[in-house]
């Protein structure tokens, strides 16, 4: 049955490309001119990556990690979209960057993929597809360089409690282990982008993803917490002066994103 979920999400996924390549969302034609897709938080986070070896779990089309290769990372992206690598191996191409790019589920990854990396990055609305994060952390320690260091930027699994309307708590803090399932039409990028799919996803407490992590051997580093996103992805959001997006009647009332930096010993 877990296939057929990430079969699913995958067709979403690759629909979904097909209108973000060319949303005012992504900014594509910006990208090319030289803008960084990538937030403040990250860049100081997890602080300069020249001359470093970065794999990028979940990339979508690989604007984040063509990013970090502009700023010197040996980077590879991947992902279970087969649009999204397309879409990324082409820009990398036209851009004239040495990102590389490899379509595969993140489970299926030491099948998919050699090396290790001194940094494994991912971010912004990514462990929520995938159900067991026991697996997911093993895949990280497996591929992070001792010392390399592990990086994650992610929505507040309290915004995920919420309906779309952040009226009402409709879903569980913590994993179920029932997947969540939507019938959807449009995306955040364009509501009534004339594209109709299925998705299933999965709700992770902190408590999980901090868990799976340590266990797994690595060193927790922070965890920061923040009342606001950077991005203008959820309904009834309003910008701050301080050009961060939060809900309009929730404003610094509920954590909307949070951080964590492990390092392998």
């Amino acid at each position: 049955m877990e296939q057929h979920y990430f079969e699913e999400n995958r067709h979403a996924w690759n629909l979904r490309t097909t209108v973000h390549k060319d949303s005012e969302f992504y900014d594509v034609k910006g990208f090319k001119a030289g803008k960084s897709s990538l937030n403040q938080i990250e860049l100081e986070e997890l602080g300069a990556v020249a001359g470093k070896s970065l794999l990028h779990l979940q990339c979508h089309f690989g604007l984040d990690t063509l990013s970090w290769a502009r700023l010197g990372a040996d980077a590879t992206g991947i992902d279970l979209s087969d649009e999204a690598i397309k879409e990324a191996q082409a820009l990398n191409e036209e851009l004239g960057l040495n990102a590389r790019f490899v379509r595969s589920n993140v489970y299926d990854l030491k099948e998919n993929l050699q090396g290790k990396f001194d940094i494994v990055f991912t971010s912004y609305g990514v462990i929520g597809w995938l159900p067991d994060l026991n697996r997911w952390a093993e895949v990280i320690a497996h591929f992070l360089k001792p010392g390399g260091t592990f990086y994650l930027a992610e929505f507040h699994p309290v915004v995920w409690m919420f309906d779309n309307d952040f009226r009402e708590v409709k879903y569980a803090y913590h994993n179920t282990h029932k997947p969540i399932v939507d019938e959807s039409t449009g995306t955040y990028t364009d509501r009534n982008a004339p594209i109709r799919y299925r998705e299933y996803s999965w709700n992770h407490g902190l408590s999980e993803v901090i868990t799976a992590l340590l266990d797994q051997g690595l060193k927790l580093e922070h965890l920061h917490e923040f009342p606001y996103s950077p991005y203008n992805c959820f309904d009834h959001t309003v910008q701050g002066p301080d050009g961060y997006w939060r809900i309009e009647h929730l404003q610094n009332l509920i954590p909307m994103l949070y951080t964590l930096k492990c390092t392998k010993v």
